[in-house]
């Protein structure tokens, strides 16, 4: 039996409905046809359906979509601001051409969002743990490290990285 599901995503309150056994990747891309978010292994071990709750990084595949009821959903539809412009990260990853098919694109994104906070000033060696955690069978890694190496520099020089806009 369905139920509603209330929560914030992008900064924007927003509803659906939900069999209990739903994951918030399926509600997400199902009912609120925010198909940014994408599904892979569907067992938590790629990072593609990567989103963060509550402002830190997780699978959206293994949670269930009325776990994320009453909380705070950002998605890579939410890291550009309200004109369109990309958000540092996303930039850096155009600058350095850091993707191909672009599948695991988004949950990379947002995980290196999430770690750019905890780490303003990483070095290479640093990256390329978190990224341990994402699946990429096309580029190599090579330049989305140095794509989230630069994103670090841009946002240092500017003096903080831009949150993603919430709506306000």
């Amino acid at each position: 039996m369905k139920q509603p599901v209330r929560l914030s995503v992008n900064g924007q309150a927003r509803e659906g409905t939900a069999e209990p056994r739903m994951s918030l990747a399926d509600f997400l891309r199902e009912e609120l046809d925010l198909t940014g978010t994408h599904v892979g292994c569907e067992h938590g071990v790629c990072g593609a359906c990567t989103v963060l709750l509550d402002g830190d990084p997780v699978r959206s595949c293994l949670l269930l979509a009325v776990q994320a009821e009453g909380r705070e959903v950002t998605t890579v539809e939410g890291l550009a601001g309200e004109g369109g412009e990309l958000h540092p990260i996303q930039q850096a990853f155009m600058d350095k051409h850091a993707l191909q098919c672009g599948f695991c694109t988004p949950g990379i994104l947002l995980t290196a969002h999430a770690f750019l906070r905890e780490h303003p000033s990483p070095g290479e060696d640093l990256v390329r743990e978190m990224l341990a955690g994402n699946l990429c069978r096309c580029t190599g890694y090579h330049f989305i490290v140095e794509a989230i190496v630069a994103a670090s520099v841009n946002s240092a020089s500017r003096g903080a990285s831009r949150e993603p806009d919430r709506g306000h």
